[in-house]
């Protein structure tokens, strides 16, 4: 804070205003330093996003539910499936049925994901249309 104090022969009265000049100064530094940080995220291609939403879907008796254990190994139901070339051989029969069975994919949150992506390559050499993901809703708390 400074005080503005007149030169010798002038007035004796003391002026006492505050000096706003260093804190416009500062404040201008401030705002110089946070447009410079913050990092603006300029898309260029509009797309709307979807929104989050939380569908109960009972599972039909024919539907398939293809699991990945923690190992990376694939199931059918409860059959391990030896091989994505096998897997893609079983799919593909499920494929030709009318009309196609989903595919239910439980993925084990442990495991290596790349059991999961043979899965839906598997799938989508087959010709299967409809892929789900079986997943436990959060705990609530």
């Amino acid at each position: 804070m400074a005080i503005n104090i007149p030169a010798a022969g002038a007035e004796d009265d003391v002026v006492s205003a505050i000096n706003t000049t260093p804190l416009v100064d500062v404040m201008l530094v401030l705002l110089i330093i946070f447009l410079i940080t913050i990092p603006v995220v300029n898309y260029s291609v509009p797309v709307e996003l979807p929104k989050q939403r939380n569908q109960v879907i009972e599972s039909k008796p024919e539907d398939i539910v293809l699991s990945v254990d923690t190992s990376g190994g694939i199931y059918w139901f409860d059959a391990k499936v030896e091989g994505t070339d096998a897997l893609v051989e079983r799919l593909k029969k499920i494929a030709a049925l009318d009309p196609q069975p989903e595919i239910h994919v439980r993925g084990d949150s442990r495991s290596n994901y790349e059991a999961v992506g043979r899965i839906l390559l598997a799938c989508q050499r087959a010709g299967i249309l409809k892929v789900g993901f079986i997943t436990e809703p959060p705990p609530k708390g």
